[in-house]
């Protein structure tokens, strides 16, 4: 993957942390650093309300033709390439006027991103061209990434759109596009964290993270596939870990825990980890 562009997510105020110190021992560290040795290998996809068949098939030929035509790789190329992202109003919902609804969760940069009052993201932006394509008017509903699917399930909106992975639990909620973007967990640990670095490859990283005990804690963002490797899940073949779990509701919160002393690392997408380590170690 090319370096990321640099983001302006809003993750939190960084410039004075106080680093109380790591766990494990290791020397105080206000930088991070990702162990880029995929543990995971999922697909991201749209989940599209139930009681709208016809949009799933409209948003799978959109997805068909952006992927022919460069439509996809332009907006890719905003995010993880040398292109300018651009931001999209959010919108305010109106009965009275044809608009497509997009549940997301904006703590997901660089997928999905609040700056000022516009979002930002491969996946907004990827949803504005799609309702442009339908004549439609885009707007965007935030909340926390595990209310998306049960936002859409209830009828609220059209579609979930929030670096979602497929998977037959999720599908209880919502039918699933066609893939769009092929992700993996990785690991954030401060960067003078030195457990990892004799590791080559996922057997070494997992059996590191199968000599864990309760004593460390691992930190990761509420209702993402991070969150359930910890914990286990039987539909993903995660049999879990015996380290402690500590959830969030954004990935940042849960790197500055880290930062400050008060969890051992943190497990994310892998794109989301890049994001995070570029925008933390700016300002360390």
């Amino acid at each position: 993957m090319k370096v990321m562009k640099r983001t302006m997510a809003v993750l939190l105020v960084l410039a004075m942390m106080v680093v109380l110190g790591a766990c494990g021992g290791s020397k105080t560290s206000n930088k991070v650093k990702v162990i880029n040795i995929p543990l995971t290998e999922e697909e991201y996809a749209f989940g599209v309300s139930k009681q709208e068949p016809e949009l799933l098939e409209q948003l799978n030929a959109f997805i068909k033709q952006s992927k022919e035509d460069g439509t996809m790789e332009t907006i890719m190329n905003r995010y993880f390439g040398d292109g300018e992202p651009v931001g999209i109003d959010p919108g305010q919902e109106d009965s009275a006027k044809d608009q497509l609804i997009v549940a997301t969760n904006w703590e997901f940069a660089p997928f999905e991103y609040l700056d000022g009052n516009l979002a930002y993201g491969f996946d907004l932006e990827f949803m504005k061209a799609f309702a442009d394509s339908l004549g439609k008017e885009l707007v965007i509903k935030n909340m926390e990434f595990d209310s998306v699917l049960t936002f859409i399930d209830a009828g609220y909106g059209d579609v979930a759109a929030a670096g979602l992975t497929k998977n037959a639990s999720r599908e209880a909620y919502v039918n699933f596009s066609d893939s769009y973007y092929e992700a993996n967990q990785l690991i954030l640990v401060k960067e003078d964290d030195t457990r990892f670095d004799n590791c080559k490859d996922k057997a070494a990283v997992e059996a590191v993270l199968n000599g864990l005990d309760s004593q460390t804690k691992i930190g990761a963002q509420n209702g993402t596939t991070g969150k359930l490797y910890v914990d286990g899940d039987e539909e993903f073949g995660f049999p879990g870990l015996k380290a402690e779990s500590k959830g969030y509701s954004s990935g940042a919160l849960a790197v500055q825990d880290m930062l400050n002393g008060n969890i051992d690392f943190v497990i994310i997408d892998q794109a989301p980890a890049e994001a995070l380590a570029e925008k933390f170690n700016a300002v360390a």
